[in-house]
């Protein structure tokens, strides 16, 4: 398709006003060795000043982008349970304040085990949190030791049972694999452990080797011994086999869910649709415009008091657009749909836009067609499935 035909083509979803919401709450215990999000030890900040910076922002952006009802909200950080039980009261009472958030919506917060006692998490549950995600990372206390985590495995398991003591059931956790040391007996061992724990989700990453990590720095002077590829490909089917046999379905790269326990805030990426994104270094994405807010906490308190506190937003065009809407698309193992296409980019036709990428990569073996009509679309192969990354970037221009 010419650059002419695909300027006409406005995604639809540049003209819808968001239903999901992000909030970053940028304080934790510790900074991890792997860690590279916009994070900040707690020790000695201005948590409440920040609070105050938050709600700041809550009531400019609701001014300058009026919501509709809220169906998807999601806190992440940091560790958004570093706040005490009156700072979480107020937080999410702020929350609430500014945006109408539906009786039935998806609220997530992040969690670090160890952190969530019986006071702070029924002040949660009271301000509207109805799903829990704990970063678990490992069973194995020497892995989580090396990459910088101050929990023990232990930790994990008693922050499940306060959890669903206070009511929550909803609940997930993060697992490593691809860590510093780690062997398939390693992860194998964290896998019965999880498992064993019967929730209804989990989500599995690969490490990736960040800049202005501490893992980065030893990986650029070879002193961070990481598993073979081929040890690390091992291990990702070696959870999918594990995760499908105990029920759960893949329906994302990275993540398993029991049915109807899909994470609805990540459909919004996956989907590509708008969001709010408030907090230090927040991203969001609204009337076809991103915008990434600035980073350090000093610097969006003080910017927040002045405005919006935005470092820099960017109009997207329509063909960065569709690009995202493959990338992010094609995480999902149902794949993307033509119709869903077709609606987002008024009247566009998926294979006049990518047929060159789509004949190459399912000559590869990595894509594959599927259904007929509506519903039809593209997704990925068993073969493409570890191969993710390099299927997404082939839809860059």
């Amino acid at each position: 398709m010419s650059e002419e035909i695909i300027a006409a083509k406005k995604p639809a979803v540049h003209g819808w006003t968001p239903r999901a919401l992000y909030i970053h709450i940028p304080f934790c215990t510790n900074k991890c060795f792997y860690c590279d999000f916009n994070s900040y030890v707690v020790e000695g900040q201005p948590v409440d000043a920040y609070l105050d910076a938050l709600e700041r922002e809550m009531e400019l952006t609701v001014k300058a982008l009026p919501p509709e009802t809220i169906r998807k909200v999601f806190v992440g950080g940091g560790t958004p349970t570093v706040l005490n039980p009156v700072q979480m009261k107020r937080f999410l009472d702020s929350v609430a304040r500014h945006f109408q958030v539906a009786a039935d919506a998806e609220f997530t917060m992040e969690a670090n085990p160890g952190t969530t006692d019986l006071e702070k998490l029924t002040a949660m549950r009271e301000g509207g949190v109805n799903r829990i995600s704990f970063g678990a990372q490992s069973f194995d206390n020497e892995l989580l030791k090396a990459i910088g985590r101050i929990h023990e495995a232990d930790d994990v398991i008693r922050s499940i049972e306060n959890a669903r003591k206070a009511g929550f059931s909803n609940l997930s956790i993060d697992l490593m694999f691809g860590l510093p040391r780690q062997t398939l007996k390693h992860l194998a061992d964290s896998v019965t452990t999880a498992l064993q724990l019967d929730l209804p989700h989990y989500s599995l990453y690969s490490l990736k080797v960040e800049e202005n990590t501490l893992f980065h720095r030893l990986y650029e002077r070879g002193e961070l011994p990481l598993p073979e590829e081929e040890l690390e490909v091992e291990m990702y089917q070696h959870l999918r086999d594990r995760l499908g046999a105990a029920g759960y379905t893949q329906y994302e790269i990275s993540n398993f869910a029991k049915p109807g326990h899909e994470s609805r805030h990540n459909s919004t990426y996956w989907h590509n649709e708008p969001y709010y994104g408030l907090g230090a270094g927040a991203h969001g994405y609204a009337l076809g415009t991103r915008h990434m807010n600035i980073k350090g906490v000093q610097a969006y308190i003080d910017a927040a008091a002045a405005g919006l506190p935005r470092k820099d937003a960017n109009e997207v065009s329509v063909r960065e657009a569709m690009e995202d809407f493959m990338m992010v698309g094609l995480r999902l193992l149902d794949g993307v749909r033509e119709a869903d296409f077709k609606r987002q980019f008024d009247g566009a036709e998926l294979e006049a836009v990518f047929g060159a990428e789509l004949a190459k990569l399912s000559g590869q073996g990595l894509l594959e067609r599927f259904g007929e009509g509506d519903s039809a679309g593209w997704r990925l192969t068993e073969r493409g499935i570890p191969l993710g990354n390099e299927v997404f970037g082939a839809f860059l221009a």
